[in-house]
């Protein structure tokens, strides 16, 4: 029985609005200076990640969760359920909205839609988001996309690093350029856009947009989500309940000293700041900015040491 964590390689993905924040920031080895994206934590099939070390190294973790869903909680369903990404958006994202899981099922033919948070790592002055529409009704959507009025529709809102925003599919949002986040989302890749600012790729070609699909997903008229934030403090650590909600539960842990846990379920981790180890009924292993790891459901006991805030995720039991 796996007693150690899965110690994973992250996926690196160019992106149109992409820079090399994840290289200078986290130290990963990017393909380009148009780095957009680093999923972390992926089981999902454009890009999942390999196990690096212990008895299932080079496997993927979407073969892992497959072959021994005892790792991960005997949790049922076809896809891995969550996915953690690092985002570098150097220009800005393109104006988007995610289906629900009803329309990913019935219009994509996946088991999910898209709900997602962000937590900011890092913001330039003056960097913001969009983050939903002032069209009250879906025809004045409708009319206002016709018309391209964006400057008009969409909703910005400015963010500084260590803000959080929970962003339920339906929501029309961007990110803005100069904003490094951590994603924790559902394992689905759907994307509408409404909008990308007509720029060109390296061939010369626009983006496709999804002007029906994007009226059709977006919640009309926006409302912003009432989010309930909880802090308290343990042994040498203080955690923030960053979300619990219906697909994820999201905390922060502030990690100062040696502290051990006794473990129920399997947990998603990524450190965000700091470094130091983790200690596991088999093994021992450094734990640094940017490293992201999975401590499967058959983890009993693990110890947490050093000066680190990290990041966990785990999907929420109903």
């Amino acid at each position: 029985m796996m007693k150690d964590i899965l110690k994973l390689k992250p996926v690196l993905q160019e992106k149109i609005w992409g820079g090399s924040k994840l290289k200078t920031q986290f130290h990963y080895e990017i393909p380009s200076s148009q780095t957009g994206e680093c999923w972390g934590i992926s089981g999902h099939s454009n890009g999942t990640n390999i196990i690096e070390s212990g008895p299932y190294k080079g496997m993927t973790l979407r073969e892992l969760w497959a072959s021994h869903r005892e790792l991960f909680d005997n949790e049922t369903g076809e896809e891995f359920p969550l996915l953690v990404k690092i985002i570098d958006a150097q220009d800005d994202l393109s104006v988007q909205v995610h289906p629900d899981d009803e329309y990913a099922k019935k219009n994509e033919g996946y088991a999910f839609g898209k709900t997602e948070c962000w937590y900011i790592l890092d913001a330039e002055p003056g960097a913001e988001l969009v983050l939903g529409h002032h069209a009250k009704t879906r025809d004045e959507l409708r009319d206002m996309v016709e018309k391209e009025e964006w400057d008009e529709l969409f909703r910005k809102v400015p963010v500084k690093k260590g803000d959080f925003v929970y962003v339920p599919s339906g929501t029309v949002h961007a990110i803005g350029k100069g904003i490094v986040i951590l994603e924790i989302q559902q394992s689905s890749d759907i994307t509408y856009r409404f909008y990308d600012y007509d720029r060109k790729d390296k061939e010369g070609n626009t983006r496709d947009l999804h002007i029906e699909d994007s009226i059709a997903c977006s919640m009309v008229p926006h409302e912003d989500p009432k989010l309930d934030r909880d802090t308290w403090e343990t042994d040498r650590m203080k955690v923030e309940r960053l979300i619990k909600e219906h697909y994820f539960t999201v905390d922060k842990w502030h990690v100062n000293g040696k502290t051990q846990f006794n473990n129920r379920t399997y947990l998603l981790m990524s450190v965000i700041d700091g470094e130091g180890t983790i200690k596991t009924e088999e093994g021992s292993h450094f734990l640094k900015k940017g490293t992201h790891f999975l401590i499967p459901s058959t983890v009993e006991k693990y110890t947490l040491k050093g000066k680190m805030t990290v990041v966990v995720s785990q999907t929420t039991k109903k």
